[in-house]
């Protein structure tokens, strides 16, 4: 079973355009081969990271000529002027009055059941006090502005600005600025009405690495922020990690993918538009389905042709699954498990008969949907946890977005006079142990009552 065709497969099903690498996750060299394909996404030239550091390095220096000159650079606008950088609020309207009021009504849905969802995620903080007197909290206080970036160009989603949005909301964030490139001068309204249905302060204007320089160090017009979050194309991604340090940040989020666990009894049809849904997001996203039944690729990879010659993202969907699509067979439920772990994808589906059998296999996944009837487009969208999850294999150690991502965690430390007395000899001994002279004296002034 272990085969690596490229191009057309003829097979007693027929013709196989797409998902046409199958591996065998049972065959001699499975994880190298797993490694390589899960690796071709990952590989960004010294160019691109070159260009992105000139351009953080040009803007760092905090004049908006610099982001003017890359705005009109990759952004195709023209005449571009200081005062074109943020958007007036007449501008908002005027764009919010063109929005349809179903879609209005969808955002405002989906706006509720996320919000709910993220209410939950609030960190407990306590308080406790030993038999010294001692008293020890933890407590939590929000960051206080943050940065969200918001494609616009293949993907332009008003879901990004609600998924970004509000965990920092329920956090309590009290300044969230926003920045979409506006292409053209054009503008996905949808994009604004959740912007000011979260209460963003201002909403800019600007794009790529050049956006997230300009939050990251602060410009004439753009303000100058704590954390930078939200999804971007590589060249947002790589800005991201080169300012890492200088602001926080979510995450190194690479192209979106998804997981799907199958097997005899899924419905094939829905399966392949699964596949699809994920691929439509981008040329280098990544389709996986994994499954215990070797007829199930077939019948899925048959349902994919005939899916997306009726889908306006033909090519994007096609070159996605023809670069890196992937079909792994494993025999059994513990290997098929084995090989998601390995995966550690952003997404996972489990979509086979008694899913939650799977459930207690998988330790590594950004967000998990479990049975037949739970699609990723839900959680996209509504389903209340959030979108931003990690990607290429992060999902190991790291976690998707959440409330806690914009809280910061403090501990309050209130050492009693009875207490240095009784605790304090012992610091002395380990600090004198570790050669640090300096904090024994910190501690032993304080027992001996000096000033």
């Amino acid at each position: 079973m272990t085969r690596e065709n490229h191009g057309k497969q003829k097979t007693n099903q027929g013709t196989i355009y797409l998902m046409n690498k199958i591996l065998n996750a049972n065959s001699k060299g499975f994880d190298n081969q797993l490694s390589y394909y899960l690796g071709l996404r990952k590989k960004n030239s010294n160019m691109e990271a070159s260009s992105v550091r000139k351009i953080l390095n040009d803007i760092k220096k905090g004049n908006d000529s610099s982001i003017i000159k890359y705005e009109k650079k990759f952004n195709r606008l023209k005449n571009l002027r200081k005062k074109d950088l943020c958007f007036s609020s007449s501008e908002i309207q005027k764009n919010i009055n063109l929005l349809n009021e179903r879609t209005k009504k969808d955002i405002n849905l989906a706006y509720n059941r996320i919000l709910n969802f993220h209410k939950n995620q609030k960190i407990r903080t306590f308080s406790t006090t030993d038999k010294f007197k001692n008293r020890f909290s933890y407590r939590t206080v929000p960051i206080e502005k943050i940065g969200v970036y918001v494609p616009g160009g293949k993907a332009s989603y008003p879901s990004s600005v609600l998924m970004n949005c509000i965990p920092a909301i329920v956090a309590g964030v009290p300044e969230i600025f926003m920045t979409v490139p506006s292409l053209n001068k054009k503008i996905n309204p949808g994009i604004l009405y959740a912007a000011k249905k979260c209460g963003v302060k201002k909403i800019y204007k600007l794009g790529g690495a050049q956006a997230i320089a300009a939050f990251a160090y602060g410009t004439e017009t753009v303000q100058k922020v704590d954390k930078v979050v939200g999804p971007g194309n590589q060249y947002v991604s790589l800005a991201k990690k080169e300012v890492f340090g200088e602001v926080g940040i979510d995450m190194f989020a690479g192209p979106s993918e998804v997981t799907v666990i199958a097997d005899k009894y899924s419905n094939p049809k829905w399966i392949a538009a699964d596949l699809i849904a994920q691929a439509e997001h981008d040329e280098l996203s990544q389709s996986i389905l994994v499954t215990n039944n070797k007829e199930l690729i077939y019948k899925v990879n048959k349902c994919l042709s005939f899916q997306i010659a009726l889908l306006p993202k033909y090519k994007i969907i096609k070159s996605s699954l023809k670069n890196f699509g992937l079909a792994i067979f494993a025999k059994n439920m513990r290997d098929v498990a084995n090989v998601v772990n390995k995966i550690a994808p952003e997404h996972l589906e489990i979509c086979t008969k008694k899913p939650e059998n799977y459930l207690k296999l998988i330790n590594n996944a950004g967000s998990i949907f479990l049975g037949s009837f739970s699609p990723e487009a839900m959680g996209d969208y509504l389903a209340g946890p959030n979108h931003v999850l990690p990607t290429s294999g992060t999902a190991r150690f790291s976690s998707g977005l959440s409330v806690l991502d914009f809280l910061k965690r403090q501990s309050v430390i209130k050492i009693s006079k009875s207490g240095i007395e009784r605790l304090g000899p012992s610091v002395i001994n380990l600090a004198n142990y570790e050669n640090l002279h300096g904090h024994a004296s910190s501690v032993r002034m304080r027992i001996k009552g000096k000033n």
